[in-house]
């Protein structure tokens, strides 16, 4: 138990800000929405993420590599609690896009930075479980978060919700903040330029081409996660279009949706010893794709539930599996300048193909979206070729299966 004593900590404060987040763009939703009528308005929200998340992505590696994670993540959550706060003041809608989307650079900080401070104070053979639980919590935030939101509208108004999120980022700044530092201090003095950030770049590109297996691996979880945000922007049209489901139904939907990625996630928490990083990976990559074709081909609400259901469970296994080999294989000296030049692909990825995919559902949404699920399945095919690849097997391989071996 004083092994968890801190990993609990920081799932504490990590489950805090996530179930803040979803109360906090609920309610952004709403605002804007009140303001100003428009559905468009209310969309620029939604395009603000990726274009931030790109811009940030082209630098962040070589900042958060350097200084003090712990401290990093304080200061965002206290950063990004005063303008969240700051957003029920401001009658700009100008003023508020601007807020939003330095919000959102500071969201991606975060979320890069927690996952290397994670690698640090976490040990090898408590990753997976680790993984999974922050899986479980994050889900949970999922299917809680609306439904705080949702009552916090009933006493209050969306400015209340905003404010209550602000307090949640406190708290889980004041949660992270009783976290040990462990962060080694260089004592080569770096002063942050272009000249920095093209050099760190290059430094990956080494990095990569000399540890391919592992790039080729990690560029594919990006990729599965482009497809899943171009099959998701599709997926409210496809259920109250062409399945003609009203907002209360499709509401239900997703909840089903949430259950799935909390059983899923429970799973591989409770059967970490027996659930292996390549099996995590490769049921991952090919039943999430499968869900999405069931849900493809639903007539009815049964069978789109079914396929929620399954997506999002595998869903739990895929980004475990993932999460728990980058954690083990890249350097977490390297890590954030890896990720963020993953992340730059994936925000590229991700914008282009929602745009392409929203263009010919004009045409077909059915159809559009089974052809993106269909080549969404022959890549996940591709994932478990080539993670099954006999020769490559001690990449799977993690401190906690060889505990279990010898405990066997």
């Amino acid at each position: 138990m004083s092994n968890w004593k801190y990993p609990g900590l920081l799932l504490l404060g990590v489950g805090v800000s996530n179930i803040g987040a979803w109360v906090y763009f609920i309610a952004l939703n709403l605002i804007v929405l009140e303001r100003t009528g428009s559905a468009f308005a209310v969309s620029i929200l939604y395009i603000l993420l990726p274009i931030s998340a790109l811009l940030t992505s082209l630098w962040s590696g070589s900042v958060i590599d350097r200084i003090n994670q712990r401290r990093l993540l304080v200061l965002l959550d206290v950063s990004r609690a005063a303008l969240v706060f700051s957003l029920t003041l401001i009658d700009s809608l100008f003023v508020l896009y601007a807020l939003v989307f330095i919000l959102n650079i500071g969201n991606t900080l975060f979320e890069t930075s927690s996952l290397i401070y994670m690698t640090k104070l976490v040990p090898e053979n408590n990753c997976q479980r680790f993984n999974a639980l922050k899986n479980f919590i994050q889900s949970a935030g999922f299917i809680l978060g609306p439904s705080i939101a949702g009552f916090l509208f009933l006493i209050g108004s969306p400015e209340t919700a905003i404010v209550l999120n602000a307090g949640a980022l406190l708290f889980s700044a004041i949660l992270l903040s009783c976290l040990p530092n462990v962060h080694l201090h260089s004592r080569e003095k770096t002063t942050f330029s272009l000249r920095l950030i093209l050099s760190d770049w290059k430094e990956t590109l080494v990095f990569a081409r000399t540890r391919r297996y592992i790039a080729v691996v990690y560029a594919f979880y990006a990729l599965t996660i482009v497809l899943m945000s171009g099959l998701d922007s599709l997926e409210a049209s496809f259920a109250t279009i062409v399945l003609q489901m009203d907002e209360s139904t499709y509401g239900f939907l997703v909840s089903i949706a949430g259950v799935g990625i909390i059983c899923g996630s429970a799973v591989n928490a409770i059967f970490t010893r027996r659930l292996t990083i390549r099996f995590l990976i490769q049921f991952g990559a090919l039943m999430t794709p499968v869900g999405y074709l069931i849900f493809a081909s639903a007539t009815s609400f049964l069978i789109a539930a079914i396929g929620f259901f399954l997506l999002t469970f595998a869903l739990a296994f895929a980004n475990t599996g993932f999460m728990t080999f980058a954690q083990t294989h890249i350097p977490v000296e390297l890590m954030g300048r890896f990720l963020s030049s993953i992340h730059v692909m994936q925000s590229i990825g991700v914008i282009l193909l929602t745009a392409l995919i929203g263009f010919y559902a004009e045409t077909s949404i059915r159809l559009t979206y089974t052809v993106a699920s269909v080549g969404f399945l022959l890549i996940g095919g591709l994932i478990v070729f080539i993670v099954q690849d006999r020769t490559k097997r001690h990449y799977f391989t993690t401190e906690t299966d060889e505990m279990f071996k010898i405990s066997s």
